[in-house]
């Protein structure tokens, strides 16, 4: 197998890892959430009240976490830092590629605080709903179940736009690194000097 073919196998196995452990971790939560809805469900039956109610929050988690969440923020970004990775990555963060794509490790601060305090408001929303009475809780569960599944389609759905060189629209949210920065300057510096920059004569 010759170097080009065994490096693009390394850098799509890389890709893989971090983007399909995400997907995995949705789908886990998600079939763990429906079970929980539908055993529920068919101890309590809902009233019309609460089928309207059903109806109303699974339209509007489907919209502002289906879609403004995962298919427009979440979703480019794990491919984005997964296609990152497979090319500067880490031994350690390719260890927990998963997590890497998540952003909840080498990411700028920025993206580490917004990620983290998420992390902290999803825990913190798990142990609300535990306290809601069984037809409610049901309710809330449904909902974000088709929300966690509409996120992993739409990772799938990046994947396939980023294994086929299409722009994803979002970055990676990578702090720069100064040895890496410092190299590219000298290599653009070396190309325009080639060239015959702007101040030549």
């Amino acid at each position: 197998m010759s170097p080009p073919v065994r490096e693009g196998r390394r850098r799509l196995a890389v890709i893989l890892w971090g983007v399909l452990g995400v997907v995995a971790v949705l789908v886990e939560a998600l079939c763990r959430l429906g079970a929980t809805a539908a055993r529920i469900l068919t101890v309590h039956a809902l009233t019309t009240g609460q089928l309207v109610l059903l109806a109303a929050w699974t339209v509007t988690i489907a919209y502002f976490e289906g879609y403004r969440g995962f298919q427009q923020r979440f979703s480019p970004r794990v491919v984005a830092r997964a296609l990152h990775l497979a090319e500067h990555g880490r031994p350690l963060h390719v260890a927990l590629a998963p997590l890497y794509c998540m952003a909840l490790l080498h990411a700028t601060r920025r993206r580490l605080i917004a990620t983290w305090a998420l992390v902290a408001g999803i825990v913190a929303l798990i142990l609300l709903v535990r306290q809601m009475p069984p037809p409610y809780r049901a309710i809330v569960d449904a909902g974000v179940a088709f929300a966690l599944a509409w996120g992993a389609v739409s990772i799938l759905v990046c994947l396939a736009r980023g294994l086929a060189g299409r722009p994803l629209g979002i970055s990676a949210d990578v702090p720069e690194e100064p040895r890496r920065a410092a190299i590219d300057a000298e290599h653009l510096a070396r190309q325009a000097a080639r060239a015959g920059g702007p101040c030549d004569p």
